[in-house]
């Protein structure tokens, strides 16, 4: 049997990787689409991780444009999920936390997604999960490098 090309790993990689996002973003969704949306999920999970962040911190780390969180925020503000509080310093800034309904529901969500990634770890060896988190590391910080050198170019 003869080693696979680069071009044959690199399309197992891309069809690899595409199922396991849209798999497991079908799964996380099962369990808390009634609530949250993923992207709504994943604000919460940041601001209960941060404390609190600004719109500017938000799209920073999701990578995406200040409008695109800012209508995400809209609704969950309007949801009672997140407060907004401006800066006594300066009045421009406008700092996001979580309300305590909006921590509640995602611990709530938390939990559930939680318990569907133990149903689904615990089908591996602990050194299968070592060696997956390490690798999958190890790729993240790949990613940024790359990025870091694609920005300054």
């Amino acid at each position: 049997m003869s080693n696979p090309t680069i071009k044959e790993l690199i399309d197992h990689y891309i069809s690899l990787s595409f199922q396991v996002h849209k798999k497991g973003e079908a799964l996380i969704k099962g369990q808390i689409s009634d609530e949250l949306t993923n992207d709504q999920h994943y604000i919460l999970r940041y601001i209960s991780q941060t404390r609190e962040c600004t719109s500017s911190e938000l799209a920073d780390a999701f990578e995406v444009n200040k409008s695109a969180i800012t209508a995400i925020v809209n609704r969950m503000a309007d949801r009672g999920l997140i407060e907004r509080t401006r800066d006594e310093n300066d009045r421009r800034v406008v700092y996001l936390t979580l309300t305590e309904e909006g921590n509640s529901l995602y611990q709530s969500c938390q939990e559930k997604i939680e318990q569907l990634v133990m149903s689904i770890i615990t089908q591996f060896d602990q050194a299968e999960i070592q060696n997956f988190i390490q690798t999958y590391e190890k790729l993240a910080l790949t990613l940024d490098k790359k990025k870091q050198e694609e920005m300054e170019e």
